[in-house]
């Protein structure tokens, strides 16, 4: 009789485990969100619309300090907002406002002429597109993570996105093609392969209003040179807001604002704030003065291979 006690007992303890780990689970799926339990009544059509930011503030706490103050620019359909400032200005928490990822503490963030609060949060995020630092792929084919989301793709409408994406490029070289399995968060794939695809699948969605997030601060130059040309294509014809460390990705933005410890230092063009910003000047100056840096470190390795 003692083997079928000692797995009696045995058993019992994996159910105790068992039962602990699915306290905590359901707790976590039983927490309630703020966001959709407030959820908005209108439908969102955002395409052709001003988006403004009313005197936005912004804490993640009560009883926290705020992380964004007196917060008010517009941006019309079809410009591109960069926001800028150094790390912990506020930037990607300014851009997640925008589809609701947090509810605004004071002011009020405008699509057109209504508050996105009235609006239902699922419409409202269909009018946005992602592009993060950090590209997010599932483990199933290249054509699966493209079209997820989306239903009834044609060919030839995946070739054309295929192609304004430049994923074209190394699609077709992979063995299985569009139905090659990326592994768990596209580990088969270069950062810069990622990166194409995700941009692919915001095409395939086309959403009037495009938000990135340091989308090429993670490549190599060669890298960022191919997804900043599928970048353009993606940008074409929307409204974006671009978070940028790397000035020289935004110099052509229609709009730069420079974020100070949660407030807006200035709002211009790349030309106009090299004189009137002294933020944006020391940011632009920092910049070159590390990529001269690097360059001469790179020379200096290459001239000892070579010695």
């Amino acid at each position: 009789m003692y083997e079928p006690f000692k797995k009696i007992n045995k058993n019992n303890h994996v159910l105790q485990s068992a039962f602990a780990a699915a306290e905590r689970v359901f707790g976590v799926i039983e927490i309630k969100n703020e966001i959709t339990s407030k959820d908005g009544l209108i439908n969102c059509e955002a395409k052709g619309k001003i988006i403004i930011f009313d005197d936005v503030a912004f804490k993640y706490n009560e009883s926290g300090p705020y992380v964004l103050r007196d917060i008010s620019f517009t941006a019309a359909p079809g410009e591109t907002i960069a926001i800028v400032g150094a790390s912990g200005a506020g930037k990607t928490t300014l851009v997640n406002l925008i589809p609701r990822f947090f509810d605004v503490t004071s002011g009020r963030i405008l699509i057109g002429e209504t508050d996105v609060r009235c609006y239902k949060v699922n419409s409202l995020r269909k009018n946005i597109g992602f592009i993060h630092q950090d590209p997010f792929l599932f483990n199933d084919t290249i054509k699966n993570n493209i079209c997820y989301g989306s239903d009834n793709i044609d060919e030839d409408t995946l070739q054309l996105i295929l192609s304004a994406s430049y994923s074209d490029e190394f699609v077709y070289t992979l063995p299985e093609g569009l139905d090659t399995v990326v592994g768990e968060r596209g580990i088969k794939l270069s950062g810069g392969q990622k990166q194409r695809l995700t941009i692919a699948r915001a095409l395939i969605k086309n959403p009037p209003i495009l938000i990135m997030d340091e989308a090429t601060s993670s490549l190599d130059s060669e890298s960022e040179q191919i997804v900043q040309k599928a970048l353009d294509n993606l940008m074409k014809g929307r409204t974006n807001f671009v978070i940028a460390h790397r000035l020289s990705t935004i110099l052509n933005a229609t709009k730069i604002v420079v974020l100070d410890n949660g407030k807006i230092n200035s709002i211009g063009t790349h030309n106009t704030l090299l004189k009137t910003s002294k933020i944006y000047a020391l940011l632009y100056e920092l910049q070159f003065a590390v990529a001269s840096r690097d360059h001469e470190n790179n020379l200096e390795k290459t001239q000892l291979i070579y010695k």
